[in-house]
């Protein structure tokens, strides 16, 4: 079916708490400007730990965006949502007193969900010799929190789901709030990702794998995504959360419209539990299938935001199916690593990534490559290095690929009347 032969499905909001600034507004400005979120631990006692560079999110007060009552009641990860959800809400300039809320549905995922409180209560249960768990410990903690509680902030009563696909999660999340309303199941869908698991636990089991970069002389540099020095990425944490809008309602009460949705794909390598296919043959599939769902030759993407994780393999598979999916027109793409600043936020990292992506086709503007100095022949690509480029970008893709072999892959471009 033609993709004008189903409803458009419009960008019309814009929420994000990330480790460089936890609205829209910072995250952007900061992500334009180079600026790192990744430094030594605070979150849990670096001392003695052999992975302590993590990538945090600074000064988030919970209680600015919901009551107290609340705050005391949910994880970080649910915190992170609501908040990153009402900035935009707000941002979306929706009539909540008109709208019809059992056509709004919310799609939030998850890759790590409430571990950090898990932890705590283990712990506490250990000490309380197993007599004894907070009433609250499963609401608390359990991934579908962050969707339900968002839809219960707002009354709404739509569609309600969490995928969970570790690091593919919040661009899943996005392709599947777009079919919810390519379907007709909900007019206006609340999509992203959230998740707040930096804890001494993840850090250590990240990196006995090989997944965390050390610190070096400048933690803020350590991540380095496609360079030949890389060694690893930092655990993260935040939400990036996309309001997303049937084209005819958005333009029914007068929406602002940042850009359109065209595409997604999915696929999986069904190779490795951690590692991803070394061709990258599958995630060269999932990013030709956004292209065939958008209906858009690879000669119009002109900006890719990588999931770029700073890994030796990781980077070189995903540049391998970028050459193996556009093709001729891969070295004209400018390819972005944008954790070399926000670091590995999970199961929000393409969430996060989506709202850059939808800045970048707004302001004609693409965010750098940090730390990159030394070309790796196994990664050839234009990564925009160490500085933000202004360019055109009439269409923009954000890759995402997670632990098991999951890729989603969704394509926005600006939207034309």
């Amino acid at each position: 079916m033609s993709r004008h032969h189903r409803p458009r499905v419009v960008v019309t909001g814009l929420g994000a708490v990330s480790p460089i600034g936890n609205t829209v507004a910072q995250f952007w400005e900061r992500l334009c400007a180079g600026v790192s979120g990744v430094d030594i631990a605070t979150r849990y006692d670096p001392t003695d730990m052999p992975y302590v560079i993590t990538a945090e999110v600074k000064d988030f007060d919970p209680t600015q965006h919901m009551d107290a009552k609340t705050a005391k009641r949910t994880a970080r990860f649910v915190q992170l949502a609501l908040a990153a959800a009402g900035e935009a809400i707000t941002n979306s300039e929706l009539d909540l007193a008109q709208i019809d809320r059992t056509r709004v549905g919310v799609v939030i995922g998850t890759s790590l969900g409430g571990t950090a409180e898990v932890e705590e209560q283990t712990l506490r249960f250990e000490a309380k010799q197993r007599k004894r768990v907070e009433p609250l410990y499963l609401p608390t903690f359990i991934y579908n929190m962050a969707s339900c509680h968002v839809a219960m902030a707002y009354d709404f009563h739509g569609p309600n789901t969490t995928p969970v696909m570790a690091c593919a999660t919040g661009s899943y999340a996005i392709g599947a709030a777009f079919r919810m309303i390519q379907a007709g199941d909900a007019t206006v869908v609340v999509a992203g990702g959230s998740d707040a698991g930096v804890t001494a636990l993840n850090s250590m089991a990240f990196g006995v794998i090989g997944a965390i970069a050390p610190p070096g002389e400048d933690p803020s540099r350590a991540v380095r995504p496609f360079d030949a020095e890389r060694r690893g990425t930092a655990g993260g944490e935040g939400c990036g959360v996309l309001i997303l809008e049937e084209l005819e309602h958005a333009l029914a009460r007068g929406a602002t419209i940042y850009a359109e949705i065209v595409g997604f794909g999915a696929t999986e390598d069904a190779f490795h539990l951690t590692a991803p296919a070394p061709d990258g043959r599958y995630a060269a599939l999932a990013m030709q299938r956004a292209l065939a769902d958008a209906q858009l030759a690879p000669t119009m993407i002109d900006h890719i935001s990588a999931h770029g994780t700073a890994t030796s393999i990781g980077d070189a598979a995903e540049t391998a199916a970028i050459h193996a999916a556009f093709g001729a027109h891969a070295p004209q793409i400018a390819v972005s690593g944008i954790k070399s600043m926000i670091g590995h936020t999970a199961g929000a990292a393409g969430a996060l990534a989506a709202v850059g992506v939808v800045k970048s086709i707004m302001h004609q503007v693409v965010p750098p490559t940090m730390g990159y100095a030394t070309p790796d022949p196994a990664c050839d690509l234009d990564y925009v290095p160490n500085v933000a480029r202004t360019m055109p970008v009439r269409a923009a893709m954000v890759n995402a690929f997670g632990f098991g072999g999951q890729n989603a892959v969704v394509l926005f471009a600006q939207y034309q009347a």
